[in-house]
């Protein structure tokens, strides 16, 4: 048996900070993945989409961004040039070089600090780890609808790495997945319809910036079917071979491919959890404070919660391995920054004036329409900078914007959240004029004044 410090099972986001932080300590690792060293990120989610959407918006004013050329560029962005398959090759390069040994397989934990790999040539290996690190990401779930079997649905792989436009899309699900894929296809001029069960699209997020994705997909010509839910899926029985599928208002609607946008499920089953005493609770886990599941077992990245991001999993994955080695250090999860990349873009960090007021908060809202300010008179656009304030503390809780530069501007807040910087500093710093950032300053000088802070 190999034994290591850290064994890592999952090379994804998660994994490789783990690896990358452990390694920079001197600890030894062992990190294990059955498919692509990096993950989904690099290969059919962030990367790939953030390039397509890239495109697409230049193509959609008319710029020289045909499809064959976006789809090449998306080729060279997840390393699969005339291939079918990617190349994780500079992953495993970084990792190697940092001193990590790979391993490629099969993982099962067969008991505490003990994994068993089945190799891809058919022979196993056994590995004793110190700590070990559950870092296995997630996949898109696969819907259940009837129907549904009949036919191979998308899921972000398929549309992400797709060489070719499909005739029509139909996407079941209005999240960040749904919408970004949707206006990356309707801006290519494929008829895409969206189904999405609640009533505003990505409907965790605040309600501004819902209508604000709302409108600039309809103005790409997506058709949002909002608060209505597939009910049967008919393979080939809409206009010109597409699938159809019926929806919960009575309505249809047809797509010559269907697209899987509903969620994420952990690949935990099958792991061996059981054998450290842990149970699956509807196929997911609960982490303590300290990201552990069992005496030497951790979990990190979408699997751990609470919310599922790159950037929240390359957080994890260093954080845990100062845990594992003893740091006092423990995660904070009050200012998690979440964006939308789509045209406008969205942003949020902290809590909505709602969910303040049902944590027993004095908290209110402060919010600008971004079409009148100079940055939407300059840069022809609408959408909304909203902030929400705990009024006690003088401190912000909440920032949610949508519109040019979000995820960029959303970053102060970030900051202001975590800090739990006074009002009256954020009211007192020069933001550039014009800009989203400056918006959000002039909404920090109204607050502070409201409270006597200004």
């Amino acid at each position: 048996m190999d034994r290591f410090d850290f064994v890592i099972i999952g090379a994804g986001s998660a994994g490789e900070a783990a690896a990358h932080e452990a390694r920079r300590r001197g600890a030894s690792v062992a990190i294990i993945d059955r498919e692509l060293f990096g993950g989904s990120c690099p290969f059919w989610a962030c990367m790939p989409s953030k390039s397509l959407l890239h495109a697409a918006g230049i193509h959609a004013i008319g710029g020289d961004y045909p499809w064959p050329k976006a789809s090449d560029q998306r080729d060279y962005m997840i390393n699969r040039t005339e291939r079918s398959w990617p190349d994780d090759g500079g992953h495993v390069r970084s990792l190697t070089d940092a001193g990590a040994v790979i391993v490629r397989g099969e993982a099962h934990i067969t008991g505490p600090g003990r994994v068993r790999v089945d190799l891809a040539e058919g022979n196993l290996r056994e590995l004793i780890g110190r700590s070990v690190i559950v870092a296995v990401g997630t996949n898109a779930s696969v819907s259940e609808l009837p129907g549904m079997s009949g036919i191979a649905p998308w899921t972000n792989r398929e549309a992400t790495a797709t060489r070719a436009l499909p005739k029509s899309l139909a996407i079941l699900g209005g999240g960040p997945t749904g919408v970004e894929l949707a206006q990356v296809f309707a801006r290519y001029g494929v008829p895409v319809a969206l189904v999405h069960s609640a009533d505003r699209l990505n409907h965790r997020d605040h309600p501004r910036s819902s209508e604000a994705l709302a409108r600039g997909l309809a103005a790409d010509g997506v058709e949002l079917r909002l608060g209505t839910r597939a009910e049967r899926l008919d393979a080939r029985a809409g206009v010109d071979q597409a699938h159809r599928m019926a929806l919960s208002d009575g309505s249809t609607v047809d797509g010559h491919e269907v697209l899987l946008a509903i969620g994420r499920t952990a690949p935990l089953t099958g792991l061996g959890l059981e054998t450290l005493g842990v149970e699956l609770v509807d196929g997911r886990v609960t982490p303590d404070e300290s990201l552990r599941i069992a005496d030497g077992t951790f979990v990190i990245g979408d699997p751990a919660g609470p919310e599922m991001h790159t950037h929240l999993a390359h957080y994890q994955g260093e954080l845990v391995v100062r845990i594992a080695s003893g740091d006092r250090v423990r995660p904070d999860y009050r200012a998690i920054p979440r964006a939308v990349y789509t045209d406008p873009e969205a942003a949020g960090v902290g809590v909505q004036l709602d969910e303040a007021q049902r944590q027993g908060l004095d908290a209110f809202e402060k919010t600008a329409d971004l079409a009148t300010t100079a940055k939407g008179y300059v840069a022809e656009a609408f959408g909304h900078v909203t902030i929400v304030v705990d009024r006690p503390s003088a401190t912000l809780i909440g920032a949610f914007i949508a519109g040019p530069g979000a995820a960029e501007a959303i970053h102060l807040a970030v900051l202001a959240v975590k800090t739990r910087t006074p009002l009256d500093v954020l009211a007192d710093t020069i933001a550039a004029f014009p800009t989203t950032a400056r918006v959000m300053g002039g909404l920090f000088l109204e607050a502070a004044r409201e409270v006597g802070a200004g």
